[in-house]
């Protein structure tokens, strides 16, 4: 689908892509590659990121993968070296390595918590900082690109970590995009609604019937494509988008409009029966 831009939309950048083995971090990577950029993934499994990698050489693009655990600072300022030591200096950004899963809030232990809101919130500034302190020192101009939830604006029963860490993403856009925008760093966000990906879909969505009820829901009654939101993620990347800095596009289909918080359908349900739901749901 690259046809829908020039082929060299994003030639000349280097673009870092978290949690880009897998979902929607995969799907951006590939499009990237595909419209001329230099992509580094990281995340914490070797293998799909050798696997996203050699894909994209496999197309003719350019890619290196790295193993990092975002919510270690130190860990995320060395990804970032090696990033640059291996493919030039990082141009732009992506965070989107998320974490989630569902609960009733009071069964939430304190490191279930900590591992959501330290991956999606923790994370995702670690890598925006790591950036900006490079791009400032530089003089240079960068874009960092953030993948929250409509339900950081709406709220969401059952995921309360996750709306929380979300939130603050949100939060830290519109911040950065005022502090640093005269320095020539942009900061935009995009909330997408349901797009099923492998794994993370069946841990949010553990049934058919379930997922029949949030279709409907979505007013052009159907789910986003990855490809769909990789083409937005370029559009927002790219030069095309320079005016644009603290938005938060919503992506989902009219969803939020038609009823907000994408998983208040477990509201309607009694509340033993939601529980027993999720604790099905927990890995072994």
């Amino acid at each position: 689908m690259s046809d829908s831009f020039a082929p060299d939309l994003l030639a000349d950048q280097h673009i870092v892509v978290t949690g880009g083995g897998t979902g929607l971090g995969r799907a951006m990577a590939l499009r990237f590659a595909d419209l001329g950029a230099a992509v580094t993934i990281n995340g914490r499994r070797p293998d799909p990121l050798a696997e996203t990698v050699s894909d994209i050489e496999e197309a003719g693009g350019a890619a290196e993968g790295i193993q990092c655990n975002v919510r270690d600072p130190e860990a995320v300022q060395a990804f970032f070296e090696e990033a640059e030591d291996r493919q030039g200096p990082v141009t732009r950004l992506v965070n989107n390595a998320a974490a989630n899963f569902l609960a009733p809030t009071e069964d939430i232990s304190p490191n279930g918590f900590d591992a959501i809101v330290q991956t999606n919130l923790h994370g995702s500034f670690y890598c925006t900082q790591a950036c900006g302190q490079r791009w400032l020192e530089r003089d240079a101009e960068g874009v960092v690109l953030s993948i929250a939830t409509t339900y950081a604006e709406t709220g969401s029963a059952y995921v309360v970590p996750s709306a929380m860490s979300k939130a603050g993403i949100v939060a830290m856009t519109r911040s950065l995009a005022a502090e640093w925008g005269r320095e020539g760093i942009r900061l935009n966000a995009v909330a997408p609604g349901p797009f099923p990906t492998e794994g993370a879909w069946d841990r949010l969505v553990p049934d058919d019937d379930l997922e029949q009820k949030m279709r409907e829901r979505v007013p052009v009654r159907r789910f986003g494509e990855p490809d769909e939101l990789a083409t937005l993620a370029s559009f927002l990347l790219s030069d095309l988008s320079a005016f644009m800095n603290g938005e938060v596009v919503t992506f989902d289909g009219g969803e939020a409009l038609a009823a907000g918080g994408q998983f208040n359908t477990f509201t309607r349900m009694p509340r033993r029966q939601v529980k027993a739901l999720m604790e099905q749901m927990r890995p072994e």
